[in-house]
């Protein structure tokens, strides 16, 4: 038997802040009640707990949420309350080793068979109806766990920025994405501590951390943060995303297998967008039935979560009551006129890559120089160029910022096209191909897209880094991440180069050893080749 949350007038003061922040529809019952701590077994005999919300009209479809954040505080609010109030049973489930739910947690290990011993026990409760799953972030990847063989009475899923294979996202060969491999794996090391939420908020700890992502070798950052091994971040350390150590942890080779329709919620800004979108075209390829929605979004922005709220309440719970909602199939903000526009497919039909040369005098060309010397700057691990702005875990100095700062650093090369006479519309995938040589075995190469309004102001739209290991004179391909974005008349597209992004992403110490065991910093001299043999450029997904 369930009860009224305690302090009833407070959850109601919440429940109305949060219908307005969020813009969700309306309640139609705030008269919810929650019954916590229930005890569902798993396969192999331990114990999860779960809090079960029920609005007032009990015959209805039940949102699973599992998480290994908690049950209280905000999810509380956000997945179960919300949800309930808007004529949904919830069920929140702590992840193994989290918040009361029995084991050690090992991140993604164990999301598969705890997730189907939850929709096992879930299927003999009276009150259930028909399933749909929800949730952000690591809530999102726990339904990918689980969506391949998913029981008839799931119906629908909505997975927001999140992906099939999670943290591998983050593990390329002898890449690291530091700022968020170290931050999440602090975080979930030192959640349960008193006062979390508060420290969390008030940055007790923070300089710690970035203090630790600087420590060599990259194996012992754990110990300097927490003062401790944390088994998560060693295995991130030590197995990159191609090992066969994660095989059981990598459901992306079964996302066509789906047959559940999906509604995936996206970022331009967010940290899986990349893997979210193969999700999304791996659904399609196989003839799902599969919804995207790409906002101006970076991972914990409100807006998203608007997005999955209503999506949830909506679209999944009306197929979970039988009905066959109507919704595009590709939903975009354009950024630059900030418009939404609807599609068919990812990536849309009809944009062509187009090829803007890197040329002298840090300037963009529309076909290369015959002859143009290099360009050239140093890279010094020990005063990395910073990562500034862009996809990262935590909201503060995400998504578009102005990068004047960092492309007056010397080891920042910038090319910049003329005034633009007409808008420029680029939708869809964005790649440079780059001719470097460098005197060291490694480095890295990173490559982002700005736009320059009429006042100088330089705002990322998108970007990525990859390792090189040069041969001479090497054309080295860089995959930006894809963006739809319009180029005002009158601004200017510009490309910046460079050869890291700390901490956002692990330094390249040069050696050309493991990344994990460099110690050694070396400082890496780099020239980028821009003529008629060597036609570096960046491709843009235009009409």
């Amino acid at each position: 038997m369930g009860t009224r949350p305690r302090f009833d007038l407070a959850g109601r003061a919440i429940s109305l802040a949060a219908q307005r922040l969020l813009d969700l529809p309306p309640a139609t019952d705030r008269d919810v009640t929650v019954e916590r701590d229930l005890r569902i077994p798993t396969h192999d005999g331990k114990t999860l707990l779960a809090n079960h919300w029920a609005p007032a009209n009990t015959n209805a479809p039940t949102a699973v949420i599992r998480s290994p954040y908690g049950r209280k505080g905000p999810l509380d609010w956000l997945y179960g309350r919300a949800l309930a109030e808007r004529g949904l049973h919830v069920l929140t489930v702590s992840c193994r080793g989290t918040f009361g739910s029995d084991g050690d947690f090992r991140a993604m290990r164990h999301e598969r068979e705890d997730g189907l011993s939850v929709l096992d026990w879930l299927a003999r409760q009276p009150w259930a109806g028909d399933v749909v799953l929800t949730g952000s972030s690591y809530l999102g990847y726990t339904q990918w766990a689980v969506a391949a063989e998913a029981p008839v009475r799931v119906r629908a899923m909505v997975p927001h920025v999140t992906s099939s294979r999670l943290a591998l996202a983050f593990l390329r060969p002898d890449r690291i994405e530091m700022e968020t491999l170290l931050g999440w794996s602090v975080s979930t090391a030192t959640q349960e501590r008193p006062f979390t939420l508060l420290r969390t908020a008030l940055g007790f700890g923070r300089k710690r951390v970035e203090e630790a992502m600087r420590t060599l070798p990259l194996t012992e950052a754990d110990m300097a943060a927490i003062g401790r091994r944390w088994p998560f971040y060693q295995d991130c350390v030590h197995h990159d995303q191609d090992d066969p150590f994660w095989k059981n942890e990598d459901h992306s080779p079964s996302v066509g297998d789906v047959t559940v329709p999906v509604s995936s919620i996206a970022g331009w800004y967010d940290i899986f967008l990349a893997d979210q979108l193969d999700d999304f075209k791996k659904l399609r390829a196989a003839g799902r039935e599969a919804h995207l929605t790409v906002g101006p979004w970076w991972h914990g922005h409100v807006g998203g979560m608007r997005a999955v709220l209503r999506d949830t309440v909506g679209w999944a719970a009306d197929h979970a009551r039988g009905a066959t909602p109507n919704k595009p199939a590709v939903r975009l903000f354009v950024m630059g006129v900030d418009e939404w526009h609807d599609f068919t497919e990812w990536p849309p039909d009809g944009y062509e890559p187009t090829p803007w040369y890197l040329a002298r005098n840090g300037r963009i060309a529309g076909s290369p120089h015959e002859a143009a010397p290099p360009s050239s700057f140093t890279y010094d691990p020990a005063d990395p160029t910073p990562s500034l702005g862009g996809p990262k875990l935590e909201n503060r100095g995400a998504g578009p910022v102005d990068n004047r700062e960092l492309e007056a650093r010397p080891d920042v090369l910038t090319f910049t096209s003329d005034v633009l006479d007409a808008d420029v519309e680029v939708i869809g995938e964005v790649r440079a191909e780059v001719w470097l040589e460098a005197d060291r075995p490694s480095c890295d190469l990173f490559v982002r897209l700005c736009d320059v309004d009429g006042r100088g102001k330089s705002l990322n739209i998108c970007d990525d880094l990859v390792k090189v290991r040069p041969d001479g004179v090497t054309q080295v391909t860089v995959d930006l991440s894809p963006t739809a974005h319009v180029f005002r008349r009158g601004h200017r597209i510009r490309v910046q180069v460079s050869a890291g992004a700390f901490p956002r992403f692990a330094r390249n110490l040069g050696d050309g050893g493991p990344i994990h065991t460099a110690k050694e910093l070396c400082t890496t001299n780099v020239r980028i080749f821009h003529d008629e043999d060597h036609p570096s450029a960046i491709f843009l997904p235009q009409r």
